[in-house]
């Protein structure tokens, strides 16, 4: 295959060959070692004739066939590739990004947590003893009853106004009246 003696590259009719003769079965190899991603296969076919491109001395040389030297800088990028991907943080599709879930705000469970304890606070003593039970410490309203030494009535009696009084004073989280 002729070389081109003033630019010192792989004249363009050797790499058209080259590519008719081998490019389908480069394209192939490399579908294979990128994990089917075809758009990167067709990258590294045309990073491998860069390199044929670069270094016509390749083709002068007394091979058989130019299959394996294609097929082994066609490996090595690969190679070079993934690892370059792999030190990088993951690319991420935009479409799964509609999808994900949203971002965990802590600083908005605290501003939660500390109105939910100021409500909880401004309830009377005998029910905020109650929410305790019921629900903090999750005993049955019959469990409740006993701990407290009241009657389950005046458990569920107690709990219905204390939850009712907590809707009132967290309204701002859509808790309704």
């Amino acid at each position: 295959m002729p070389l081109s003696p003033t630019l010192q590259r792989t004249e363009p009719e050797a790499l058209a060959e080259l590519q008719r003769d081998h490019g389908r079965a480069l394209f192939g190899f490399l579908v294979g070692l990128t994990a089917g991603d075809a758009q990167r296969a067709e990258d590294l076919v045309q990073e491998t004739l860069v390199r044929v491109w670069q270094h016509p001395e390749v083709l002068a040389s007394a091979h058989e066939s130019m299959r394996p030297w294609l097929f082994t800088v066609a490996r090595r990028l690969a190679i070079d590739a993934r690892r370059a991907r792999l030190s990088r943080p993951m690319e991420v599709d935009p479409e799964g990004l509609e999808q994900a879930p949203a971002p965990v705000d802590a600083v908005a469970g605290s501003v939660t947590a500390i109105d939910v304890r100021r409500a909880v606070g401004s309830l009377g003593q005998e029910h905020r003893e109650v929410l305790m039970q019921v629900y903090f410490q999750d005993r049955s309203v019959a469990e409740a009853a006993a701990e407290l030494g009241i009657p389950a009535g005046t458990v569920k009696s107690r709990t219905y106004y204390a939850l009712r009084a907590l809707r009132k004073g967290l309204q701002g989280y859509g808790l309704g009246a």
